[in-house]
């Protein structure tokens, strides 16, 4: 029960701010996770008062924020472009609201993709499905790397979070780009809400072929699942303005060998751009 009214108290205190702030500027907003911690995110909203269907955007490993801590490039253009779609956004910023720094190689990891990052996306559930500006039975989950291996375990057909113990309505879909899915497969993955994979062939971070084959183990046990594979796509390739970057010393090589590049695909990002959108109107 405190838990609970917490969140309607956080709710309600913000409420004129973000009424406010409707014209789809982003804003910062203060979630009050289950365990009573504070989960800062960032909110973009399209302009009136709604109610807005929303997608609940989940960061990488390196964090919400680029190096100069203002709101990552990418995070910032799907904002506001869903924004302009007419999907409220909020992007939930798990390691700021920690204290971490980049979560990229820490052994063992302090936030794990299947526990406090889930949470986390329930938190952000839960909050927007009280405000009167957000359609409750709409909230979608966005992940990206490690933010979409933990949207796949959100809405795994065997694994959900409720706040607080109450029944609420589930995530309505989900979009993960490159997520690493090994373990996912390992543990059988199927899911419970209609979900789509972007990835890239090229991508030697995270195996395309391992993310085909977990989607089809999961055909015949499971809602819908798609995947789309992008002929010479490396990571990021959805990123605004990301030239080619290759790193040496990477614990997240597909051959075990430290070497992996990043780069923007223009045609993959044009293709993306077009069928997130989509997915999420369904």
């Amino acid at each position: 029960m405190r838990t609970t009214t917490a969140f309607l108290i956080a709710a309600a205190a913000l409420a004129p701010l973000a009424a406010a702030k409707a014209a789809g500027n982003p804003e910062t907003v203060e979630i009050v996770r289950a365990d009573g911690g504070k989960l800062k995110a960032v909110l973009f909203r399209p302009e009136g008062a709604g109610p807005f269907p929303a997608v609940i955007g989940l960061h990488n490993c390196t964090g919400l924020s680029n190096a100069s801590g203002r709101l990552g490039a990418r995070y910032r253009d799907w904002g506001e472009r869903l924004a302009k779609d007419g999907f409220a956004v909020l992007f939930p910023d798990s390691n700021g609201s920690r204290g971490l720094g980049s979560q990229c190689g820490v052994n063992p990891q302090t936030l794990r993709t299947d526990r406090e990052r889930v949470a986390d996306a329930v938190a952000a559930r839960t909050w927007l499905q009280q405000q009167p500006w957000a359609v409750a039975e709409r909230v979608s989950l966005l992940g990206w790397s490690s933010g979409a291996i933990s949207a796949l375990w959100a809405v795994r057909a065997r694994f959900q979070v409720q706040a607080d113990g109450q029944a609420q309505a589930d995530f309505r879909s989900a979009v993960a780009f490159y997520p690493g899915c090994r373990r996912l497969n390992n543990a059988a993955w199927s899911a419970r809400v209609p979900t789509l994979i972007l990835i890239g062939r090229a991508d030697d971070q995270a195996s395309a072929a391992v993310c085909q084959q977990m989607v089809a183990g999961a055909r015949g046990r499971s809602a819908r699942v798609a995947i789309q594979v992008y002929p010479g796509a490396y990571h990021d390739f959805d990123h605004p303005n990301r030239p080619l970057r290759v790193r040496t010393e990477s614990i997240f090589s597909v051959d075990g060998s430290g070497r992996v590049h990043s780069a923007t695909n223009p045609a993959a990002r044009t293709d993306a751009l077009k069928r997130v959108p989509e997915w999420f109107q369904r």
